[in-house]
């Protein structure tokens, strides 16, 4: 698997996850090479693009709107606001990856597209996956890695694929200013003063993102330490309140509005320094998490979010002006006030 900490991808300087074989003299067709070393032959004009989990979809969106064939899950009614009209209303054409995945060959071809898209961890099992529904469908399969730090090569790569190099090269510039901006400030924090952090899942708080996977990634850019690091190669796993309590984490960040309504008044919780000193965070999820879920370019926000809660006077600026502007950038919608104020304050 490609390096998740790769210092070329993060400043953006290679693509050499994607490489460009000469065109087919008849069809104009081309061939790549994905993240997982498959040679893939691409149609040379690409008009719809099948989503295979969420971060593809997302990403896709972001770069290329008109191309997304549909949503791998229902977008929830409160997140349709922030979404313009014509592509909240694209249809769900469901999920090939992921857990409890809700898509299969059928919808693929019910779909009619000219390539599906993966985007995310790199690992045998997806491209496994990937040759046997391009084997089904006769239709190109291109898995993408994912990982936050080598977004600025993502949008690259997939602006080639998809012939939409200039806006690309516009969310790639961005990405990678911002990464860099984010690394930068971090640096200045000494280590013996990096934050102690819980990742809470779910309603009770029991499921986290263990420490070096995708779904936990952003406590690692920004210098935080997870205190779930547990050896596990997993992503995702349940712990005990217990383990909790060893840990005693003195920052929680949660995705789960209910978890946040309750931790206050739990008993298994109480004795949690995040808890005693009202360290417990509620990260925006509309359109989409500004954390997790899914592990996608949709984080690229919750960076500067994630750093002024953990570190007091890290970043100096209009965190709703650089919400406005990241909306526009990348949802290609422009946010009202209230908007704003909601996403910035979800526990409210």
């Amino acid at each position: 698997m490609i390096s998740r900490r790769d210092a070329l991808w993060f400043i953006g300087g290679s693509i050499a996850a994607l490489s460009s074989g000469p065109a087919l003299a008849q069809t104009g067709a081309r061939t790549v090479t994905d993240a997982a070393g498959r040679k893939v032959t691409v149609p040379a004009k690409i008009n719809k693009v099948f989503a295979a989990g969420t971060p593809a979809a997302i990403t896709l969106y972001t770069l290329a709107p008109d191309l997304l064939a549909g949503w791998p899950d229902p977008i929830r009614q409160d997140r349709l606001a922030y979404l313009p009209p014509k592509y909240a209303a694209l249809p769900v054409t469901g999920r090939l990856t992921g857990r409890a995945n809700t898509a299969n060959v059928e919808s693929v071809l019910a779909a009619k597209p000219d390539l599906v898209l993966d985007i995310g961890t790199v690992a045998p099992i997806y491209a496994s996956l990937a040759d046997r529904v391009q084997q089904q469908t006769s239709i190109p399969y291109i898995l993408l890695d994912g990982a936050l730090a080598r977004t600025p090569a993502l949008y690259r790569e997939l602006g080639q694929i998809l012939d939409a190099g200039t806006a690309a090269a516009a969310l790639a510039g961005y990405a990678a200013d911002l990464l860099a901006q984010v690394k930068a400030r971090v640096s200045y924090v000494p280590r013996s003063e990096r934050a102690r952090v819980y990742y809470a899942r779910g309603p009770e708080g029991l499921e986290t993102g263990l420490a070096g996977s995708i779904n936990a990634e952003m406590l690692d850019f920004v210098g935080a330490q997870n205190v779930a690091a547990t050896g596990e190669k997993r992503n995702i796993a349940t712990v005990s309140p217990e383990q909790i309590l060893s840990w005693n984490p003195e920052d929680v960040v949660t995705i789960d509005r209910r978890f946040y309504q309750g931790v206050w008044h739990d008993p298994i919780w109480e004795e949690v320094d995040a808890v005693k000193f009202k360290r417990v965070f509620l990260a925006p999820d509309k359109p989409f998490g500004w954390f997790d879920t899914p592990p996608a370019t949709n984080r690229l926000i919750g960076l500067k979010w994630l750093c002024s809660k953990l570190y007091n006077g890290l970043f100096t600026g209009d965190l709703g002006a650089d919400t406005r502007d990241f909306y526009r950038r990348f949802y290609h919608i422009d946010l009202t006030q209230a908007q704003v104020a909601a996403l910035l304050e979800p526990a409210a």
